[in-house]
């Protein structure tokens, strides 16, 4: 008599297919290890080494100096940092405001350009090198040259006041009205941010197939149908990561606010970064320094984090 065994199910291939892809991964990461050991040994060398020696520092009160003790003062820092310092409170509020409003104008900016310049359109390759080119500035440059035409004498408002009878833009002052300044030195980090987002999403729109948009077209379906169940699933990937950058640079954000203002009028174009530089290397308190970048670590961690951990589990059950 003969038993005939009974055929795998299919939760059982499923377990037997995901060893296999975690074998298959693992070998190939033991493969691929000589080739990362270089550049993974200089990222822990100048990354992670300073970031751990910024935390530890900011349990230590230090002046900086070569010789000068650095004495333990536990959690002091921070208490004085949210307890003690208004300016921290100020140049956190400015950044939150900043990463709110680099999440909704630089990457609906950065798509829109994109899918406009993704179609057939003569100088198409101009025009996307024109909005690309502020991403390679310096950005000290680009505070430069808009601090040039902010200039309340010879600046960019004075001329069209002056071309379009317009007295009261003359009198506006971009840079020196507290209430205006943090927007106005926005608009210079959409400026050059916004071409390198049109880049990525431009990348992102080769992978959507024109077959899949054609036959969404021939069953009716509009613009904006076509973009919401074609293009946007395609720009998933690519939206992840300019977020992410966006997030990041909006965080980090320091050339153009010390090219523009330094933190000005009466901090209030401060930001976290900066008052980080200020407090280490101005003010010669390094332990408050580090204190406010540790802050500055754990908000990006916060944020990058559940985004990244959220669109992985999307990608997966999609």
């Amino acid at each position: 008599m003969s038993i005939t065994a009974a055929p795998p199910t299919a939760s059982a291939r499923s377990r037997a297919s995901s060893r296999r892809a975690k074998k298959v991964a693992h070998v190939g990461f033991i493969a691929a290890l000589p080739f990362l050991a270089p550049a993974l040994a200089f990222y822990l060398l100048f990354v992670v080494g300073p970031m751990v020696e910024s935390v530890r520092l900011s349990f230590f009160e230090w002046s900086g100096f070569q010789g000068a003790p650095q004495v333990f003062v536990g959690l002091r820092n921070y208490v004085r940092i949210f307890t003690q310092d208004p300016v921290f409170w100020t140049a956190l509020t400015n950044t939150v405001i900043w990463v709110i409003l680099s999440l909704l104008i630089p990457v609906a900016l950065g798509l829109v350009l994109a899918i406009a310049l993704n179609r057939p359109l003569f100088g198409r390759n101009t025009f996307r090198s024109l909005f690309y080119i502020p991403g390679v500035l310096a950005p000290i440059a680009i505070a430069n040259m808009w601090r040039w035409m902010y200039n309340p004498n010879f600046g960019v408002g004075v001329t069209l006041a002056e071309m379009f009878n317009l007295p009261w833009l003359a009198e506006i002052q971009w840079l020196g009205d507290r209430n205006l300044a943090l927007y106005s030195i926005f608009a210079a980090f959409v400026w050059q941010i916004a071409g390198t987002n049109m880049v990525l999403f431009l990348a992102g729109l080769q992978s959507v197939v024109p077959e899949h948009v054609e036959a969404a077209r021939l069953d009716g379906a509009n613009a904006w149908q076509v973009f919401r169940h074609v293009m946007l699933p395609a720009l998933r990937p690519v939206t992840v990561v300019v977020v992410v950058l966006t997030i990041i640079n909006s965080i980090k954000v320091f050339d153009l606010i010390v090219g523009m203002t330094g933190g000005g009028p009466a901090q209030s174009t401060q930001v976290l970064a900066l008052w980080s530089y200020t407090q280490s290397f101005a003010n010669n308190q390094y332990g408050l320094g580090n204190a406010i970048a540790t802050v500055l670590l754990v908000i990006t961690l916060i944020i990058v984090v559940p985004y990244m951990v959220w669109t992985a589990r999307q990608e997966k059950n999609s």
